[in-house]
């Protein structure tokens, strides 16, 4: 009776670790769904050697442990996840194309309430948030394995730099360098994206915005939408690797090549830290609306800057627990 008092406990206790072990690998991995494998693999490893774990380092970080060698492991084999922009250059509305690639090529949406843990510090909750942003996810994927751990350990996690020598088996001083290192390949790569400014939660300004923005893409008005849009505005459709730049492509993109998602219904999302929308289109064959695409906007500057379609219905709506229908 004992026992199994004690193997329900563990279960708690180690399920309590359940969302910041998949914000940290999902991090370290660009996959939502590699990430929930490796958190599962981590808890299913604790549970199994939980008797050889003396206590020596808190639960926590015994964890952390076990989660970065899972990751490591997964990332051996080199392949970097990306954004569309990280890959080819933008094409002009004249030449877009339709080519896609491979699932495992691109960074992957993630549900807010998955990755990020309720804080209660406010700045806590923006560094958090700030860390998910696809811009920085897309950076990250750029870092050596080992260099992205240390970063997102040191810099997302606040863990001392004595804490994450201990965990990666390795010296303080060559912690602090491959920090040094991770943050100049950083600061090669920032982009206006990642600098976006999203208020949390969104200020008035923010919420008009996203209002006028369901309106116009409801409507398919796209005098309303090229209005939201800044002028630089960058459209992305993954497992598509075409990217548009500007209004004038995306909306012209859209009246043409994606005019069959005209009279769609939006339903508001999180994802990685940004405001976001379900896409339903009308099945012209059953009548309703179904599922076509988890969209993130990225905002700045009271305009829209980033407007990112990912379209696999079959993985991300049931990923965001969203209706199969409308």
């Amino acid at each position: 009776m004992g026992n199994g008092t004690a193997t329900t406990d563990l279960a708690e206790q180690l399920e309590k670790y359940r969302v910041e072990l998949t914000g940290y690998c999902y991090r370290m991995l660009g996959s939502s769904f590699e990430a929930e494998d490796a958190v599962q693999d981590t808890l299913v490893r604790a549970w199994r050697s939980h008797d050889r774990f003396e206590g020596r380092s808190s639960l926590r970080s015994w964890l952390y442990r076990i989660a970065t060698n899972v990751c490591l492991d997964l990332l051996a084999a080199g392949n970097k996840r990306a954004r569309p922009m990280d890959l080819t250059e933008s094409t002009p509305l004249a030449r877009a194309a339709l080519s896609p690639r491979p699932d495992h090529t691109w960074l992957e949406p993630m549900p807010d309430a998955r990755v990020l843990p309720a804080v209660e510090d406010p700045a806590e909750a923006a560094v958090a948030k700030e860390s998910v942003r696809l811009a920085f996810m897309a950076a990250l994927q750029q870092l050596p394995p080992r260099q992205r751990a240390v970063l997102i350990l040191r810099e997302v996690l606040a863990w001392r730099a004595s804490e994450v020598a201990e965990l990666l088996d390795t010296s303080v001083a060559s912690v602090n360098s491959a920090l040094q290192r991770a943050r100049a390949t950083l600061a090669e790569r920032r982009d206006r994206a990642a600098d976006a400014a999203v208020s949390d939660p969104l200020d008035e300004e923010q919420q008009r915005l996203l209002e006028r923005y369901v309106k116009a893409f409801e409507g398919y008005d796209m005098t309303a939408l090229t209005a939201l849009l800044h002028e630089d505005a960058v459209m992305t459709m993954p497992p598509f690797d075409l990217w548009l730049t500007g209004s004038a492509d995306i909306t012209g993109f859209m009246a043409t090549l994606g005019a069959a998602c005209a009279n769609s219904r939006l339903l508001p999302v999180r994802a990685n830290g940004l405001p976001g929308f379900a896409q339903y289109k009308p099945d012209p064959d059953e009548g309703g609306f179904t599922p076509w695409a988890v969209q993130v906007l990225e905002v700045s500057g009271g305009r829209i800057t980033g407007f990112h379609c990912f379209l696999d219905t079959r993985r991300w709506f049931p990923l965001f627990e969203l209706p199969p229908r409308l």
